[in-house]
């Protein structure tokens, strides 16, 4: 046997002694009345140190689960975050704006905001009783085209024309309508040798048809905007009139926009 391999045995030998002896100590101290309360003690916290781990592990196994929850909702934000920013930089110019362009109309053709009253001030006279008013009535406009609605034109309709281009047409002749109805709404007084020509071919053009109504001629729409009265805006025209957002009137020689 080599010295090494003794060396290590003897090692081995003797830590075990060593062992025996520290176990030997330690239950004659566990007999000792002196010792044993003080034994029972550490016994004792020695347990509740074992559930105070326990307890300590499974707290940190929960901070672990909620933190991967955490990063995978942060992950999900900023996805929403980069999706809700490119939306923002590439709003379709063919949506609504959030402003109504509506107009209030009066009975006697005033169109002004309505102003609100404010509590009487002493010395003033009070004003005269008007005349009760109609409820203001907003000019209709055509409502744009849904992708949905655009989907569903059959092909020989639509052509070559996309969807942007069809709702561009809508919105100039939301611009034609809301432009005659103002003038239609004004005081007379108030208007000048050309607008008042065109009021009165405004009033002309009306028929049985179209009363109650808003709707534009060809003529309004080269009065009021800058579209061409061509091809293309005619087929644009097929297909308002398919998705229900015009329909003709015809008398006179005159065909009448009626907007839905």
């Amino acid at each position: 046997m080599a010295s090494s391999d003794l060396e290590d045995l003897c090692f081995h030998i003797n830590m075990k002694i060593s062992t025996v002896k520290k176990i030997l100590q330690l239950r004659s101290i566990g007999q000792e009345p002196s010792l044993k309360s003080m034994l029972c003690k550490i016994g004792h916290e020695m347990v509740l140190l074992h559930d105070l781990l326990n307890q300590m592990e499974s707290e940190v196994q929960q901070q672990e689960k909620m933190n991967n929850t955490l990063k995978e909702l942060l992950k999900s934000a900023e996805r929403d975050q980069l999706e809700a920013q490119h939306l923002c930089d590439h709003i379709p110019p063919h949506l609504p704006k959030t402003v109504s362009s509506w107009y209030a109309v009066r009975e006697h053709g005033d169109s002004k905001p309505l102003s609100v009253a404010g509590p009487a001030v002493k010395g003033e006279e009070p004003e005269r009783a008007k005349k009760p008013t109609k409820e203001p009535r907003p000019i209709k406009e055509a409502a744009l085209i849904t992708a949905e609605e655009f989907e569903s034109v059959p092909v020989y309709m639509k052509g070559r024309l996309t969807y942007d281009q069809i709702n561009a047409v809508v919105q100039e002749m939301n611009k034609a309508v809301e432009g005659k109805y103002k003038i239609l709404h004004q005081p007379l007084k108030s208007m000048n040798a050309a607008v008042r020509k065109l009021y009165h071919r405004f009033l002309e053009e009306e028929t049985k048809d179209t009363k109650g109504g808003f709707f534009i001629v060809e003529a309004d729409i080269k009065e009021f905007t800058q579209l061409k009265v061509d091809k293309r805006f005619h087929s644009i025209l097929n297909i308002l009139r398919h998705c229900q957002r015009v329909r003709e009137v015809r008398g006179s020689r005159l065909v009448r926009y009626v907007i839905c």
